[in-house]
């Protein structure tokens, strides 16, 4: 979380972005709405729209993937990439075993 974020309990950053929501009607666009709901919490006017990026992706009426969700990609991802370096190495040690095995195989067979 960014130092702005944390300056702000969460019951005013939720306050902040359903007044920008619910608001943004009564003004000329979302950015007007924003400067002027940011003004009355005191943050900057780009910090409050994240926020309302964030809570419109979260909701589902925007576009995007939710950090919760993006947390378990990267998890996901992460465990994907290990598998794959730990099955590459088991593919490797098998066609090394079954090259030793062959050649042991010949050369008993020639005693």
């Amino acid at each position: 979380m960014s130092k702005t974020t944390n300056k702000f309990s969460s019951e005013v950053l939720e306050r902040a972005v359903r007044l920008v929501l619910d608001n943004e009607g009564q003004h000329g666009s979302r950015w007007q709405a924003v400067m002027s709901i940011s003004a009355k919490i005191g943050c900057a006017p780009q910090t409050l729209n994240e926020w309302v990026k964030k809570a419109e992706v979260d909701s589902g009426k925007r576009a995007g993937i939710p950090p919760d969700m993006a947390e378990k990609m990267k998890a996901l991802e992460r465990e994907n990439r290990e598998l794959r370096q730990a099955n590459e190495i088991l593919r490797k040690a098998s066609a090394y075993f079954a090259m030793i095995e062959g050649s042991s195989g010949i050369a008993s067979s020639a005693a």
